[in-house]
């Protein structure tokens, strides 16, 4: 069975073609810069690399370039799109109606645009990917797979908020979370390396990237997480501000004569650890800052480093106690600098971590606390889409 996984973003795709039966990926690409004139896809093929310039004006011109590219005489990874069992789709918010990934019919379609107005700049997109395999791959079975789903195992005192009830009844305020495709792959992976069941264990995996969440995960299922209403929530990122009191918000809404929109544009774009440095949303760039004594860069990554490590002591008083901590996405998985200055705060739960394995992992599955840590914490790469083809294929049998 091979599936086709796609990630829909504002202006961009991300895919990849999975064998089932092995997990092994045939194809997989990234097409950037969607909607305009400029626009172009990185495609790879057994560790070959192959770019192409092409005019993509919206998702349904991406998908069906790509879909050209599978069977290209050049480097063909099957001889027929008919090969192709089912797509998978990450669809961000699912909202409240979507608790569990679901094949796409009309209705689930209606579902993903209602929950627009907690995702504007992804769910369109995403409604785009499916009409378009619904046009170049007729018949076959669509499936998506919610960021938000995971998280739907929350209590109810864990996602309401201290605001009216009656704006949840109204609109639906409440946390939702989000990277609930990792959260759920990284928690399974380390129960696996572990050799223990997941059942037994209290796992708080932790997603950094340049969009970070915390995720609370007792016996498998996510009981608390730090994105809310929409990924703005929870630790700063790399140009998202996280938790703020609110009437941060209001006053400079007053005091500058800003409108939401331009507000929002604030706390998604300008905000967090570029805002803290003044330097780059890329941890990458800080750290070089920091390298030659940069005093607002080492502030910064001390205090972006400082509010991870404060979700994480939250989030063992959730579960009262935890096992593992995971680090996984780009800085998760890459940032031995984030992952020293986190641990070291949490000395007091029993963590120790060995720098050595700390500093000498990359791109690998990898125990990087001591033999005496009274918690283990592990490097695990995430694997989105093979999470999702795994769903897609669950559903469709």
């Amino acid at each position: 069975m091979k599936i086709l996984v796609l990630n829909c973003g504002s202006s961009s795709l991300k895919y990849q073609l999975i064998n089932m039966e092995t997990e092994q990926v045939m194809a997989k690409g990234y097409f950037e810069r969607i909607g305009n004139y400029d626009s172009f896809v990185t495609h790879k093929v057994n560790g070959e690399k192959y770019r192409y310039d092409v005019i993509a004006r919206d998702h349904g011109d991406a998908i069906k370039f790509v879909l050209k590219e599978f069977t290209n005489p050049k480097y063909a990874v099957i001889q027929s799109l008919d090969e192709i069992s089912a797509i998978g789709h990450r669809v961000v918010h699912g909202g409240e109606k979507f608790k569990s990934s679901t094949i796409i019919t009309e209705e689930v379609k209606k579902g993903i645009e209602e929950a627009i107005t907690f995702a504007p700049l992804h769910n369109p997109a995403h409604l785009q990917g499916i009409q378009a395999t619904e046009k170049y791959l007729p018949g076959k079975p669509n499936v998506a797979v919610f960021d938000t789903a995971f998280h739907q195992t929350m209590p109810k005192e864990h996602y309401l908020y201290p605001i009216p009830y009656r704006y949840y009844e109204k609109y639906g305020i409440r946390k939702y979370g989000a990277h609930g495709t990792s959260h759920q792959f990284v928690s399974q992976r380390v129960a696996q390396l572990m050799g223990k069941p997941i059942e037994d264990l209290k796992i708080i995996s932790c997603h950094i990237g340049q969009g970070a969440s915390i995720c609370a995960i007792q016996g498998g299922k996510s009981v608390d997480t730090s994105m809310g209403l929409t990924p703005l929530g929870g630790v700063a990122m790399g140009s998202r501000s996280g938790d703020l009191d609110p009437s941060v918000v209001t006053y400079i809404m007053e005091k500058e004569n800003l409108n939401p929109a331009q507000m929002e544009h604030i706390l998604n774009k300008e905000s967090g650890l570029l805002a803290l440095s003044g330097i780059s949303v890329d941890n990458r760039d800080v750290e070089r800052a920091i390298a030659q004594g940069d005093e607002r860069a080492i502030s910064s990554l001390k205090e972006y480093d400082y509010i991870i490590a404060q979700y994480i002591g939250k989030y063992a008083v959730t579960m009262n106690g935890v096992d593992v901590i995971v680090f996984t996405a780009g800085v998760g998985e890459k940032g031995p600098i984030t992952r020293e200055d986190v641990c070291n705060y949490l000395g007091f739960m029993g963590v120790e971590l060995d720098k050595e394995k700390n500093d000498a992992t990359k791109d690998k599955e990898i125990d990087i606390s001591t033999p005496n840590s009274k918690v283990k914490v592990w490097v695990i790469p995430t694997n989105e889409e093979l999470m999702i083809a795994r769903e897609t294929m669950n559903l469709i049998k």
